[in-house]
């Protein structure tokens, strides 16, 4: 029984992946068919943020509430209704509107997933839980790029994923009993629905979060590797478009690079945390990431900087997320993890939220040209934030 929840929550979590690179992917042609300017993809993506951000710090108090399972299932069937909306949007300012749900959606089957897998399971299956969000992620550009290369047009590449959205929210309502036989492993406290006395706990809220020594610092981090991941996925195809003169289509496709190289990368996490580490894990993964960034800034031909540079950048994302989250009950204590994850959720996808948008800025008024110098901005703080968690928590 524990083995098939384990799948449904690895389900649950390429549901997660798939929407996430579709609006970077099909942006290029929206932005003409809305008659939208290039940097309005930064106003969809701020408003599923901010959603998800949202739904992030009433993870808590909702998954005391009612369950991991519960908070899953509805999520995700907010999710699939927001895509199916998309594929149907008139203009510019529905797929506004449409964005609350989708990041309310995102941001509950994110915060509760992590904690749950944070908790119950090894350091391996956090990395291949989120190598499953890499499979959704690296999924989604594919169908679109095939929907937008066969005439269909962006609605339908949509269309397509909010499909398999709906199937994967009956698979997790069928589920829901498999939650319940799995509530606690053996005698440990329960940390969804007690303190270390036993007596039933309260949601801690982000005062009570901060207050802990070292949060500051986990959460900073959470921002930086955020912007960097969305960054990336938003802004990739346009980088390549604009910046080095690949056709739409081609770009569509060739920004599933990225996502291969998280998706493989976390794969290959889940063996190498049996050997190292989690702090080990994400000094490796900032590692990789710089040594995409100075690819992409090499002039090397054929456009092979650009995709080489994204795929490694890819490989450097893959185990920081998971291992960040997998050591938060290390750190902090399993009573306080749920809330820790639930504000590590809303401070990341502050920086999905901000980030994004700010380059889309840069991009327009300045040069698209200084993506891979954004990037390296951020990875610099990322690194500085988890030197400093390591000399007060390790």
């Amino acid at each position: 029984m524990a083995s098939l929840l384990l799948a449904v929550i690895y389900l649950s979590f390429i549901s997660l992946g798939l929407p996430d690179a579709l609006l970077g992917a099909a942006w290029p042609t929206m932005s003409q068919d809305l008659g939208a300017p290039v940097s309005w993809a930064g106003g969809i993506s701020m408003t599923i943020s901010a959603a998800t951000i949202c739904s992030a710090l009433m993870s808590d108090r909702m998954t005391l509430r009612f369950g991991a399972g519960r908070v899953t299932a509805v999520s995700v069937g907010l999710t699939a209704a927001a895509l199916m909306g998309f594929s149907i949007a008139p203009n510019y300012w529905t797929l506004i509107a449409l964005a609350i749900p989708y990041g309310l959606g995102a941001g509950g089957v994110d915060a509760a997933l992590n904690n749950y897998v944070a908790i119950h399971y090894e350091s391996r299956h956090m990395s291949w839980l989120h190598c499953m969000w890499g499979v959704g992620a690296l999924t989604g550009p594919y169908v679109m790029g095939y929907a937008l290369s066969h005439g269909q047009g962006w609605p339908w590449g949509y269309r397509y994923i909010g499909f398999i959205q709906i199937a994967l929210t009956a698979i997790v309502i069928i589920s829901l009993p498999l939650w319940k036989a799995r509530r606690r492993p053996q005698t440990t406290v329960s940390t969804a629905a007690s303190d270390a006395n036993g007596e039933p706990r309260k949601p801690l809220g982000i005062k009570g979060v901060v207050a802990i020594k070292g949060a500051s610092e986990i959460l900073l981090m959470f921002l930086c590797y955020c912007a960097i991941e969305s960054t990336c996925m938003l802004w990739g195809s346009t980088y390549m478009v604009m910046g080095h003169g690949i056709g739409k289509a081609e770009a569509a496709s060739w920004i599933s690079l990225f996502f291969i190289g998280i998706t493989v990368g976390r794969a290959l996490s889940g063996f190498l945390t049996m050997r190292l580490a989690d702090h080990q894990m994400i000094r490796l993964g900032q590692a990789l990431i710089l040594a995409g960034i100075v690819i992409m800034l090499l002039p090397l031909p054929h456009h092979i900087g650009v995709f080489a540079g994204l795929t490694i950048i890819g490989l450097g994302c893959a185990p920081v997320y998971p291992c960040i989250i997998h050591s938060t009950p290390a750190y902090f204590g399993e009573e306080n993890s749920q809330a820790i994850v639930g504000v590590q959720m809303a401070c990341a996808y502050v920086g999905t939220m901000l980030m994004p948008p700010l380059f889309g800025l840069i991009a327009q008024y300045m040069t698209v040209d200084l993506f891979p110098c954004f990037l390296l901005v951020f990875l610099a703080l990322m690194v500085a934030m988890h030197e400093s968690l390591r000399r007060k928590r390790g």
